[in-house]
Parts: structure tokens; sequence; C-alpha cells
């Protein structure tokens, strides 16, 4: 993450977060500096009635969940320059100063409101949030209280409707842009016209730093929008009912890249709930297979939780048959949320991937350094190899090997890279 606070900036200690006056004065570095500024003010609507029903700490474990997500998502989603701070009660605060079309910041609000939308497991039992979000690019000489000023009025009257998610801080509608539709049929038009690109996170070994593989992510690259990350991608692709159709157009750049990459490098792809829905998940990847040219042994596949809720002993069913060919499984973002240990017995896994999430405060808090042992130690009990994500500092990468993870990614050693830096990377 290029643009996570220094050290010296007070962060707010339930969450880990930068605080609210340490992100004022970050904004203000960046407007002095002409940047142009995105921002959204996210606030959970009748915050205190959970604190009220399930008791504080089963609040305090509701707000530490929600940093994670958008810490997540931020990682995800956004290219650098960004930054991400506890605004105060359930409020949180997300800054840019990268460009961006006003109508892909609203995109990327409605996904992020989404996954903060999903089922929480705290100590008190599951819970939904109810997030909203104010918007906000900032104006030519605008100050920073100015902004922040704007985007708290704009969030107090969006928090007393129960109807609406979305609010522009300017009270101005969203300009002419791309509709539902158009957007939707741009997405069609993309996977023939090379639109959608495919970077590739590197993974290294812990022990030496040597590149083992990577974790292909899908960008589109719209011609009037600019830049879409994966969630916008995937959003659209949901509601066309074409998931399955880019997720294979993903997949065969990915594999095509891969195939002229050197030696035993690994590839990893992520699989979404409706790949696996579909009838010829398997016979699909093994056409990949052979139309890339592909080896299925240097094939990893990573799910999520979220992937196997649906039907777990169809999942299993599906893996074995693709395991048989020699391709790997990986529990991707393990410990975001509530794990159902039984996938561990059921599914034919070889990874666990711990969310970054897990990672973030390990080298200076000893109760996540407990609960990062405690995975380790279970993974090597089952036999499974621990890939830390998210690792951004030295201290984080020689702390996650001597505690037993084999394998790690993150902006410590490399951003995603497009795919010809990539293979110069892996054949040097």
């Amino acid at each position: 993450m290029d643009e996570a606070p220094p050290p010296e900036f007070p962060r707010d200690p339930l969450t880990g977060l930068m605080d609210r006056d340490a992100a004022q004065a970050r904004l203000a570095e960046w407007l002095a500096a002409g940047a142009q500024v995105h921002a959204i003010l996210i606030g959970l609507r009748r915050f205190d009635a959970v604190n009220l029903a399930y008791g504080a700490a089963t609040g305090d474990a509701a707000l530490a969940a929600t940093a994670g997500r958008l810490n997540h998502f931020a990682a995800d989603e956004l290219p650098p320059g960004w930054l991400l701070a506890r605004s105060g009660g359930g409020m949180f605060l997300l800054l840019s100063n990268a460009p961006c079309s006003r109508e892909a910041w609203q995109l990327l609000a409605g996904q992020l409101l989404d996954r903060l939308s999903r089922p929480i497991a705290t100590p008190g039992g599951t819970m939904r949030l109810s997030p909203r979000a104010a918007l906000l690019r900032g104006l030519t000489d605008e100050s920073a209280d100015s902004i922040l000023d704007r985007l708290a009025q704009t969030l107090a009257g969006l928090v007393a409707q129960p109807g609406k998610r979305i609010a522009w801080a300017d009270g101005e509608a969203i300009r002419a842009g791309r509709s539902a539709a158009q957007l939707e049929a741009d997405l069609l038009k993309a996977l023939d016209t090379g639109e959608i690109e495919v970077l590739f996170q590197p993974q290294y070994t812990c022990a030496d730093d040597r590149l083992i593989g990577a974790e292909a992510l899908a960008r589109w690259n719209h011609p009037t929008l600019g830049r879409i990350g994966a969630g916008g991608l995937f959003a659209i692709a949901e509601r066309t009912d074409h998931v399955p159709q880019l997720s294979r157009h993903i997949a065969r750049l990915a594999m095509s890249a891969a195939a002229r990459w050197p030696g035993d490098v690994r590839l990893s792809l992520n699989v979404t709930p409706n790949d696996l829905a579909a009838s010829d998940f398997v016979a699909a990847f093994e056409a990949l297979l052979g139309e890339t040219g592909f080896p299925a042994w240097r094939l990893t596949l990573e799910i999520t939780e979220q992937v196997l809720l649906a039907d777990v002993t169809t999942a299993g069913a599906a893996f074995d048959k693709l395991a048989r060919r020699g391709i790997r499984f990986a529990l991707d973002d393990f410990g975001a949320g509530f794990c159902n240990f039984r996938y561990l017995k059921l599914l034919p896994l070889d990874y666990l991937k711990l969310d970054r999430s897990m990672i973030d405060g390990v080298a200076a808090d000893p109760r996540d350094l407990a609960v990062l042992r405690a995975i380790v130690a279970m993974a090597r009990a089952l036999d499974l190899q621990v890939i830390a994500e998210g690792v951004e500092s030295e201290a984080q990468r020689l702390l996650v090997s001597a505690e037993g993870c084999k394998f790690y990614q993150g902006f410590l050693r490399s951003p995603p890279l497009a795919a010809d830096h990539f293979r110069k990377a892996a054949a040097a």
C-alpha cells in the first residue's frame, strides 16, 4: 500500500487506521500540492443500536471487521494514492489523489457498500450493517476543513433517509456518463476489443525472497471512464449474467500469458460463486488447459468462503476432479470472516491464504501474533502451506517467515505488474 501512513501518524486504537486529525493533515498536504482529491465518508446507519442490542464488545468487533474490509477493498480496487481513516463512531473516511472520473468513483462507492453490507461474524452473533456513503470531488482551492464539513453534512442528511445509500456532497446529479445498460453493453464489447487487462501480483518465498508465481487480477480499461477494478467489473458482469464468460476470458488471458513464463512459476486464479454454479465448470477449465497449453500442475485456484456457502458438497466434487489433473487449491481471505472449519476437512486444499487484515498488526500486536501462530500450527497439522497476503514491510516479511508462512505477496516487493513486465521479472 503505497500511501500507508508513516508510523509517526496517530492511529485509532480500535481499528489501527489513521485517525481523523492525521487524515485531515494529509488531505491538506495533498490540496496544497494541487492534487485533485476524491473522498468517500462512510457512516453505519443506526450503529448505536448495535451497541445497545449486542454490547460494546460486539460493536467494537463490528467496527474492526468493517475497517478490515475497507482496507482490503482499497488495496484491491484503488491505484496508489489513497488513505483510509476512522472518522469517529461508526464513520470512516476514504481519500484518493489518483485521477478518477465521477462515474467511476460512484461505481467504486457502490461496490464498497456492497462489501460492507455482507454479514459480519462477531462474538455476540452474526449481524448486517447498513452503510451509507457521501461522495465528493474536491473543488479548486478548497480547504481540507471545507471538504470534511461538506461530507459530514451530506452524510448526516443521507443517514436519515432509509432508502438511499449514496449522495454527492455538492448536491449535483451525476453528470451524463454511462447508464447501467450502456455499461453492460460496453462490457460485452470489451471482451472482444482488448479492454480487459490482466495484471499479475507477484508471489515470493518467505525464506529467500524468490519469485515463485503470481495471482491474476482483472482490470477494465474503459475508453471513457478509465480504469475499473475487479469489483466493479464483476458487478456489471453479474447484472448481465455474464460472470462465467468474463471469468473464462480472464482465465484464458492469464493462462496464455503464463504459458510463456519460465520454469515452474505458478499462476493463481480466483473462482467466483457464479463460476462454480456453472454446470460445465470442470469441463471449461480442462478445455482452457488444452487451449492455452498451460500445465495443470502450475495452476492454483483460489476460493473464498463466499464461494463455498451455496453448496460445499458440489464444490468438493468439482475440485476433486480438477485436483486429479494436478491443479492445486487455496482457501483465500482466511481470517477475514467466520471460517467454517468443515471446509478444511472436505476440500482438497493445498494452501491457506491469510487475509491482509491478519498481517496488518502482526509485527506490533501480541494478540495478532498469537492468532497467526495458531493458524500456522493448524495449517501444519493439516499439511497445508500458508501464504501471507498484504505484506508491506520487511518486519512483516521476517516475522511471517519466522512463524512458518511459506509464501507471501504484497507491495513490499511489487505492486501488480502488466504481463510483459511480470514475464521479464520471472525470467530475471
